[in-house]
């Protein structure tokens, strides 16, 4: 690695920066760095997935290289975080934790931005904001796991889980089981399920269930299909089930989810 090479830098606001990419960070001194910051550092791992988040009560240079692998960070005014979490208490220093798959997706898309200039600086700057809101929301419900619990899992059974993830990222639609996962993804059942859970504190099936009403609701807002053909393709063998399962999710029914967004 070419530690030559500085981080992007991203001025988000007079509250917040955003660096991204491999290399150092640029040096403190010649950012305009909010006042009284705090740091949220994303690793990502060597398969390009969001791993880790630290969280840094007083960042320096050194804590923001601690890890020189490509990494998101986000720079923030302990002033506004606190305003966000509305009285709740700040992460303890140097707590780490496991990126959930929201938080990676957003984290994703701020890595992997492809626009021009003139397009990619805003959208990189509105998904920061995004993703810091959600960071602090997720903090403040109890919702970000502990490295410490996954501990127990080695390097290959971690490798294993990230590819029964992506499993279910990706086929989404099929008739997916259990047995054929842990088949796919190289896992017992057992491992799987109770390793899944540690990872992404989530069972294997909240995974799937997350991805097909997340690509309901999508295809509710951009096609015209009838809700029960929507339902089916995303793997619901009835419109009551479908429905039921998607007013848990997004507290409507997919009718009026449908209604609501077209009418705003």
């Amino acid at each position: 690695m070419n530690k030559g090479t500085l981080m992007t830098a991203i001025e988000v606001s007079p509250e917040m920066i955003s660096l991204v990419g491999r290399g150092a960070a640029p040096s403190l001194r010649e950012l305009a760095v909010p006042v009284a910051p705090i740091a949220f550092v994303i690793v990502f791992d060597a398969e390009g997935i969001a791993a880790t988040l630290r969280y840094h009560a007083r960042p320096d240079g050194a804590a923001l290289d601690a890890d020189m692998q490509e990494r998101l960070v986000l720079l923030v005014s302990r002033e506004a975080c606190e305003r966000i979490l509305g009285g709740a208490a700040l992460p303890d220093d140097g707590a780490c934790h496991q990126l959930s798959p929201a938080l990676r997706t957003i984290a994703l898309a701020i890595r992997d931005c492809n626009l021009p200039e003139t397009a990619g600086t805003p959208y990189r700057l509105a998904k920061s904001i995004e993703l810091l809101c959600d960071i602090l929301q997720a903090h403040g419900r109890g919702e970000l796991t502990p490295v410490s619990q996954c501990r127990m899992l080695s390097s290959t059974d971690k490798r294993r889980l990230l590819a029964a993830r992506r499993i279910i990222d990706e086929r989404w639609s099929e008739k997916l089981t259990l047995d054929m996962i842990a088949r796919a993804s190289g896992l017992n059942r057992a491992k799987l399920t109770s390793g899944f859970r540690k990872l992404f504190d989530c069972s294997v099936a909240d995974a799937i269930a997350e991805q097909r009403l997340c690509r309901a609701g999508q295809m509710l807002l951009s096609t015209d299909l009838p809700v029960s053909s929507i339902g089916y393709r995303c793997g619901y063998l009835n419109n009551a089930s479908f429905t039921r399962a998607f007013a848990r999710k997004f507290g409507q029914a997919p009718t009026f989810y449908r209604a609501g967004r077209m009418a705003a």
